[in-house]
């Protein structure tokens, strides 16, 4: 089925960039809305950004201008680019994915902003 894996978290100073890759190592099936949520300690997980297999993106305000992201449907892969980190940005970032009425978590991966 679907098995996804996070990968390009770390800890970058305030103003730093990283980019998160999110890989379906599964069977290759079609996947549908694409995804990132985040959760900080003590905080309900947030969505941050989707995008659709055609490729049609929405980000949320907190993130808009700074955040970007894509996919590559050839390679069972999503990617999301964080530029000009911010301290409330430090969460546990999760990909998730739809196919057909199922959706799909990866494990998440630590993103931590500080000077």
């Amino acid at each position: 089925q679907v098995h996804l894996v996070e990968s390009g978290g770390g800890s970058v100073q305030p103003g730093g960039s990283l980019r998160l890759s999110c890989e379906d190592s599964g069977m290759g099936v079609r996947l549908s809305r694409m995804g990132w949520y985040r959760q900080a300690p003590g905080q309900q997980r947030e969505s941050v950004a989707n995008i659709t297999s055609a490729g049609s993106a929405d980000v949320a305000n907190s993130v808009k201008g700074r955040f970007t992201i894509s996919r590559d449907n050839a390679k069972n892969m999503m990617y999301m680019q964080m530029n000009s980190l911010k301290p409330e940005d430090t969460a546990v970032y999760y990909c998730y994915a739809v196919w057909g009425r199922l959706d799909f978590w990866g494990q998440g991966t630590q993103v931590t902003v500080s000077s």
